[in-house]
């Protein structure tokens, strides 16, 4: 990844941009599919070790490039996008995510990213806030890794927003901590800075911008969920990412049976759905 940032090239001239960080094995041809049929113009696939053939999906205009990339280790999102920023022309549009999670929008079916994002900023938003929507298989016994595109389910209840306390006492103005999924069903196993759902996933590219570990950015206004005047477009990632890591680590796999519950839902992987259910606003974008 180095390299291909240092080298002189006008690869990331066109965005939107999206990073994907692929931290193991799961749905990664899945996840880049997605994000390509998403309208992406470039998708940097960072990776441990090369992806093989059965890894990537169809790509005949080369959109994804697979880059060496230790996304596994701690703070690998902020190594990552960091130096995409650094690198990337001022306003580009920019996407960050890891394998097993999909991006969705308002009309994601009918409408590219490029659009979305082209109406986001007539509206002078320069970041748009997603939360991040936990999807997990019903039955461990048949899904032993938590994951199950063709069966994903998902919370329809049990979220809620409190108050982003500021350094004065007070509270952030249009700044909103947000909870629920399996971070807050199964929060006892979970730090309590990775329990929030809301992550700036979507952004333009600044000089000095960057982004925070706990997935918020260094400018302010790029954290508030609307602009004073009305509201604005929010979007979703329906990631898998909690589940796998709850599935899979010794200290949670021994004490979790499964992760359905009475607000479970199935998943029809389209946006309306979570527009139905508030998870997504279209704000002004009809």
């Amino acid at each position: 990844m180095e390299s291909f940032l240092n080298a002189p090239t006008d690869q990331l001239a066109r965005g939107p941009i999206a990073v994907i960080l692929i931290e193991d094995q799961v749905e990664i041809a899945s996840t880049l599919a997605h994000h390509l049929q998403a309208g992406f113009k470039r998708i940097l696939a960072l990776s441990p070790e090369p992806l093989g053939p059965s890894q990537m999906p169809l790509d005949p205009k080369g959109v994804i490039l697979n880059l060496l990339f230790d996304a596994r280790r701690p703070g690998a999102h902020v190594h990552a996008v960091n130096a995409v920023i650094d690198k990337a022309p001022p306003d580009s549009w920019l996407y960050y995510g890891y394998n097993a999670e999909y991006l969705f929008y308002p009309f994601s079916e009918s409408r590219t990213v490029g659009e979305m994002l082209a109406f986001h900023a007539e509206e002078r938003r320069r970041a748009l806030l997603t939360y991040v929507v936990d999807l997990y298989a019903p039955d461990l016994d048949r899904h032993p890794t938590a994951v199950s595109v063709g069966e994903a389910m998902f919370d329809r209840t049990g979220y809620y927003a409190l108050g982003r306390p500021d350094r004065q006492g007070g509270w952030k103005e249009r700044q909103l901590d947000f909870f629920g999924g399996l971070r807050w069903r199964f929060e006892e196993h979970l730090p309590p800075d990775r329990r929030r759902i809301d992550r700036i996933a979507l952004f333009r590219t600044e000089p000095g911008l960057r982004l925070l570990a706990d997935h918020r950015l260094s400018v302010e206004e790029m954290n508030t969920y609307s602009c004073p005047w009305h509201n604005n477009l929010t979007a979703a990632v329906a990631s898998f990412r909690v589940a796998k890591a709850l599935a899979r680590n010794p200290g949670s796999r021994a004490q979790i049976r499964g992760f359905t519950w009475r607000g479970s839902h199935p998943f029809r992987w389209n946006s309306h759905q979570l527009m139905e259910l508030g998870l997504m606003e279209p704000g002004q974008w009809f």
